[in-house]
């Protein structure tokens, strides 16, 4: 069998990049990536000021298709409609993976994680609406309905071994199923006026994803193509461009083109020859080969797109995101007039207390209806103290705030009660798990 003996230098560029790469295969790596981004964002938005930070991401860029068809939008709305595409395509790839084969694959245990979602939804909805009716700041109702996978999740693992495994499995569940709601109530309620040729265009556009998916083709150029076309019909129906990544998603395989056996079968033959005392080179990179390209083709062609996805969305475009979106003057905000601000009040109270409020008292129903049950290995305490977590609604949340107003001061009231709800709720159930941790 061949050798394999290292390089001098390599040994040493290991040192350096294992640490990077042990860090990013964290599930936290992406809930600190963002905090890094965000906290970067307020130090900028303090120090420059706002209207430099805005002037810069008002600047305008031209991407030319063919000739005469050219698309000139600002770097912000780029951001938001889209690199936030992808996000919404990698959102909707884990939607449609959990219902058809994950957590929410059958009805006993879907029920208790959505009608916690809902729950999470309405009763913040209406904390909000209470802060705000009569105003025209009424239009953030949306903003505190949605929880942050990333961060809730990244969180409840610190954790470690502290709590049930099957909690961090259903906070999962519920934050999917939340941001099934979040898409939903864009789709709805926050749209533009309608152009009809280009929502019908976008409505051929997403039949002719699912014929291929139906006609059993598995590569994803031919979808990716045809989504991006979407994307832009999308963008010039009303509906929101981003929700394009949904409908994309919704159309990729779940299932690959090659039985199992086949990729059984290679690793077999590669079993055979890997002692082979005069294997040579190319006998051995055409076997690897040959079990790489076939598992490729065996696998999920959703999954292998996620795969791809994940580390660009976690690492590049929702930190990006927070970039352009989570910048507040930190220097201008009157602190004692805080809780004088409805719309800062409503996203706060929406989502650091409606959410724990909703997602419990809708499962607490529901399970002593007998219509669910709590997760194997999970008591009510874990489960209060995960609710909390569901108050973190940071990404999705500042989203839909840049949708709900017109006004840059509502936007930083938002803002504002974004990110306060969000410590507050994080702080409140890490504290909360680590003392039932330390009890038990």
């Amino acid at each position: 069998m061949m050798k394999n003996t290292p390089y001098p230098l390599e040994s040493f560029y290991n040192c350096i990049l294992l640490p990077i790469k042990a860090f990013l295969q964290r599930p936290t790596s992406g809930g600190i990536i963002l905090i890094i981004a965000t906290i970067f964002a307020l130090v900028l938005s303090t120090w420059l000021g706002e209207e430099a930070i805005y002037h810069f991401w008002d600047q305008s860029l031209e991407i030319l298709a063919s000739q005469g068809v050219s698309l000139k939008l600002s770097w912000h709305y780029w951001v938001n409609d889209g690199l936030m595409f992808f996000f919404f395509l990698f959102v909707g790839l884990e939607l449609k993976y959990e219902i058809l084969v994950g957590e929410l694959s059958s009805f006993k245990n879907a029920l208790l994680p959505v009608i916690a979602a809902l729950g999470g939804m309405v009763v913040p909805a209406c904390i909000y609406t209470g802060f705000n009716t009569g105003t025209s700041a009424i239009s953030g109702w949306g903003i505190p309905v949605a929880t942050d996978i990333a961060f809730a999740v990244g969180i409840l693992t610190l954790l470690g071994d502290r709590i049930p495994k099957n909690l961090i499995v259903f906070l999962t569940a519920l934050a999917i199923a939340d941001d099934l709601g979040a898409v939903v109530v864009i789709a709805l309620f926050y749209t533009d006026a309608i152009n009809t040729h280009a929502l019908l265009s976008a409505g051929f556009l997403f039949l002719l994803l699912l014929f291929f998916n139906l006609s059993g083709i598995k590569n994803l150029i031919p979808y990716l193509i045809v989504g991006v076309v979407l994307w832009y019909a999308m963008l010039l129906s009303g509906v929101h461009a981003t929700v394009a990544g949904i409908l994309l998603a919704m159309a990729i395989p779940i299932y690959g083109s090659k039985d199992i056996k086949d990729f059984e079968q290679k690793t077999g033959d590669f079993s055979k020859i890997k002692n082979k005392k005069d294997l040579s080179y190319s006998e051995l990179d055409q076997s690897i080969s040959e079990i790489i390209d076939t598992g490729i083709v065996t696998q999920s062609p959703l999954k292998r797109m996620a795969n791809f996805l994940n580390p660009w969305v976690s690492f590049g475009i929702v930190p990006i995101f927070a970039l352009a979106n989570a910048g507040i003057d930190l220097s201008q905000i009157t602190w004692s007039d805080l809780f004088s601000e409805n719309v800062t009040l409503g996203v706060m109270f929406g989502l650091a207390l409606g959410k724990f409020i909703g997602i419990s008292l809708f499962s607490w129903i529901t399970v002593h209806r007998g219509w669910g049950r709590l997760p194997s290995g999970v008591a009510w305490q874990h489960f209060f103290g995960m609710a909390w977590l569901g108050g973190i609604g940071f990404t999705m949340s500042l989203f839909i705030s840049q949708l709900s107003f017109t006004s840059i001061n509502h936007i930083e009231q938002a803002k504002l009660g974004i990110f306060l709800a969000s410590f507050l709720s994080a702080i409140i159930g890490l504290g909360w798990l680590y003392q039932i941790a330390r009890k038990s």
